[in-house]
């Protein structure tokens, strides 16, 4: 009782001011109400769009007729969801697919600038760097490469520009850095495809560098031109 008789007088007390300030506790009652019922719908229209995202998603990915153009229309109608994300980078992938490099290109790069904090943002930097050597842009794709595998902490995707960065080095003839690249990736991903990959090129690399260094022992030496001799 004790309590309640506090309670009542307190109010008491206070009542006059409420009465004093009633039409502006009102006001702000009404704006407090406005705004949570403001995220409230915001929070609610975002689950929706995640959810038609997903389905529209779905759709397309069991179609037989599965377009980069389908999969960027999502990209584009539900562009602030994580359906609309994997969206634009597998429209991407599927221009990448059919051979249209700068355009899978320019798509890998719309996702890198729109989703800077996205989960496929590295699986985006291989697509550029991709992209770039299938244009045969290879020394872009390597720069590309090797940021990727310098910057990134997603221990997958550095693995997969480290062994792409061993093929370039390859295919100009560094066999030696080419080498070293594929026993790291081989080191760090034992019992996976792109290990027993790299173990493959190793072994090929291994048997290609003794014979171009016996062929280089057993090559006799130009003798430079000296006029007059």
């Amino acid at each position: 009782m004790q309590a309640q008789d506090a309670t009542t007088v307190l109010l008491l007390k206070l009542w006059p001011r409420i009465e004093a300030n009633k039409n502006r506790i009102l006001v702000v009652v009404a704006v407090v109400t406005a705004i949570l019922a403001a995220i409230w719908i915001f929070y609610a229209q975002r689950g929706q769009n995640e959810i038609a995202a997903g389905e529209a998603l779905t759709q397309v990915t069991i179609s037989q007729t599965a377009t980069p153009e389908a999969y960027l229309k999502i990209a584009s109608d539900y562009p602030n969801t994580a359906a609309g994300q994997r969206a634009l980078l597998q429209g991407a992938e599927t221009l990448f697919a059919a051979g249209q490099y700068a355009d899978a290109q320019a798509q890998f790069q719309k996702f890198l600038d729109e989703h800077p904090d996205s989960e496929f943002f590295p699986q985006a930097e291989l697509g550029v760097a991709a992209s770039l050597a299938a244009q045969g842009k290879t020394d872009e794709a390597a720069g590309a490469y090797q940021r990727l595998m310098n910057g990134s902490n997603d221990a997958t995707a550095a693995n997969a520009a480290k062994f792409a960065l061993a093929g370039i080095d390859e295919a100009k003839g560094n066999l030696t850095e080419a080498l070293s690249y594929y026993e790291d990736v081989e080191r760090a991903n034992q019992n996976t495809s792109l290990g027993a990959d790299a173990a493959w090129h190793i072994v090929q690399l291994k048997n290609k560098m003794p014979a171009a260094s016996a062929s280089a022992a057993t090559t006799p030496t130009a003798v430079p031109f000296q006029p007059g001799k």
